[in-house]
C-alpha cells in the first residue's frame, strides 16, 4: 500500500514507494474519492499492482562455491538459461545454462590473482560427464571460443579432470592457449573427495534449472491443464501402451 500527498489545486501528484523512498509522477484520476478534499494536501491510498510489487521485491542474487588450493583457487558459479519472447505471449528457451570455472593461480599465501583468471564454461552434457565421473575416471573437454569464426583455432581451451595417483579426489586441470595475445598458460587444482561431492550435488541440483524446465513446472496451474490432457490423449499416455 501507498500513501499519496497532493496539492488540492493541480491534477499531477507524486508517488512515494515505501521500500525505496522515490517518488514518481502520477496524474489523478478524476473519479477518485478523495478523503478529505477541504485539506490542503489530501492522502490517498492506492495499491501497487502485483507485478510492480514483485519488481521491487525480487533483487538479484549472486551466489557461487569456491576452492582454494596453495596454488590456485577455483570459483564454480551457475548461469541461468535465456527465453524469448513469443507472438503468443509465451516463452520460448532459446540457450540452456551453464555451469562457469574461474580458475585463478596463487599470488602468494591465501593470496590468488584474479586478473589472471582463466575461464571455462561447462555445458549440460559436460556437467553430466562430471557428475557420471567415477574415483577412477577421467575426462577432457575442448573449447574453442572462435569456433566457427574467423580467428577458429587462434585460442584453445582444455579442461582435464583426473583422478588423483593415491584416490583421494581429482585433478582440475585447465590449459589455455591464445595466439592472439601470445599468452599458453596452465592452472591446476587438487579437489579432495568431499568437495568433489559437493560439486556434484550442486550440479544435479542445478541441472533442471539450466534447462529451463523449472519456469515450466511453475507455469502449471491445475485449472489450465484438464482441457490439454483431454485434447491430446492419444498423444501421450494411452498412445504409448496401446502399442
Amino acid at each position: 500500500m501507498l500513501n499519496l500527498s497532493i496539492p488540492s489545486t493541480g491534477p499531477i501528484i507524486l508517488t512515494q514507494n515505501p521500500n525505496t523512498k522515490t517518488k514518481t509522477p502520477f496524474r489523478l484520476n478524476p473519479q477518485i474519492k478523495l478523503l478529505n478534499p477541504i485539506s490542503t494536501k489530501l492522502r490517498l491510498r492506492c495499491q501497487y499492482s502485483q507485478q510492480q510489487q514483485q519488481r521491487t521485491d525480487a533483487p538479484k542474487v549472486f551466489i557461487g562455491h569456491s576452492i582454494y588450493k596453495g596454488k590456485a583457487a577455483l570459483t564454480v558459479e551457475p548461469r541461468p538459461p535465456e527465453f524469448a519472447p513469443l507472438d503468443s505471449g509465451a516463452f520460448k528457451l532459446t540457450k540452456e545454462g551453464f555451469i562457469l570455472l574461474q580458475f585463478a593461480p596463487a599470488a602468494g599465501v591465501r593470496q590468488y590473482d584474479w586478473t589472471r583468471k582463466q575461464v571455462f564454461s561447462l555445458s549440460v552434457t559436460e556437467i553430466g560427464s562430471l557428475i557420471s565421473l567415477g574415483a577412477r575416471d577421467s575426462c577432457e573437454f575442448f573449447h574453442d571460443p572462435f569456433k566457427g569464426k574467423s580467428d577458429e583455432g587462434r585460442v584453445r581451451k582444455v579442461l582435464k579432470v583426473e583422478p588423483l595417483p593415491d584416490g583421494s579426489g581429482h585433478f582440475f586441470n585447465l590449459s589455455v592457449q591464445n595466439k592472439l595475445i601470445n599468452m599458453d598458460e596452465s592452472i591446476y587444482i587438487p579437489v579432495t573427495k568431499a568437495e568433489f561431492a559437493i560439486l556434484i550435488s550442486a550440479f544435479n541440483f542445478a541441472v533442471p534449472y539450466l534447462l529451463g524446465w523449472h519456469t515450466f513446472v511453475n507455469s502449471i496451474k491445475p485449472e489450465g491443464t484438464t482441457g490439454l490432457n483431454n485434447a491430446n490423449s492419444r498423444s501421450g499416455a494411452d498412445l504409448e501402451w496401446s502399442r
